[in-house]
């Protein structure tokens, strides 16, 4: 279910909520890749003041969300297949890491989590399932005891959210998805840290590779599209 702009309370946290209004629709597509956006109409959409918008498109642009645009206004940026598999890369490096230090204390991701995540698996709410595999991560960042892999690794995840859409239309994957973040938990809680941080690494070589071959695919059929 694609995320929809909606009106926003005045609050003296403005502008991190019409950064987060724009991510999220950036992220699940209702934005989409090359649109054009500036500030009256978006302050329009969000009935806020074009102040508040000013600093979240400068935000968005230093985190790489938008580009500027010729002439004016902003544009969101594209999606890219090789950035994508570098950003996996790095966040990787992390999971793998956080997964060793979890093991070493032995320590239990909720089963709650997984239970959440199967339920999402199973609906058609995009945003559901992609927070749910979020919080999964999150939870081993959060075991591993070292809050810098969290900080490090949720700017990656900011950029990921926009291309995990595509692959989670699969029933198949979503299933599979969870099924190995279930694998990942039981190796962290026996203590297994080198059978974790091999799952976790596989975990998300896999997901790299599916995301960015279907990314691709996506942007062949785009450039098709776009022939006369």
């Amino acid at each position: 279910m694609s995320v929809q702009l909606v009106k926003l309370e005045s609050a003296p946290d403005l502008v991190d909520q019409v950064y987060t209004s724009l991510l999220d629709a950036i992220s699940e597509g209702s934005l989409a890749p090359g649109e054009r956006l500036t500030q009256e109409d978006i302050a329009e959409r969000l009935a806020v003041s074009r102040q508040p918008v000013l600093q979240a498109l400068r935000l968005l642009k230093k985190d790489g969300f938008v580009l500027d645009a010729p002439g004016r206004g902003v544009l969101v940026a594209p999606l890219d297949a090789q950035w994508i598999a570098k950003v996996y890369q790095v966040r990787g490096a992390l999971d793998a890491l956080a997964a060793r230090l979890a093991a070493a204390q032995r320590l239990r991701i909720d089963p709650k989590l997984i239970e959440q995540g199967r339920k999402a698996a199973r609906g058609r709410n995009v945003k559901a399932m992609i927070d749910a595999d979020m919080a999964f991560h999150t939870a081993i960042y959060a075991a591993s005891g070292n809050p810098l892999i969290g900080q490090s690794a949720h700017q990656h995840w900011r950029h990921l959210r926009r291309v995990m859409g595509a692959v989670l239309q699969s029933a198949r994957q979503r299933e599979a998805l969870w099924d190995e973040h279930e694998e990942i938990a039981k190796a962290i809680a026996a203590g297994d840290a080198e059978r974790a941080a091999k799952l976790i690494d596989d975990h998300s070589r896999q997901a790299s590779e599916t995301l960015a071959g279907r990314l691709t695919e996506v942007l062949n059929q785009t450039r098709e599209g776009d022939k006369p």
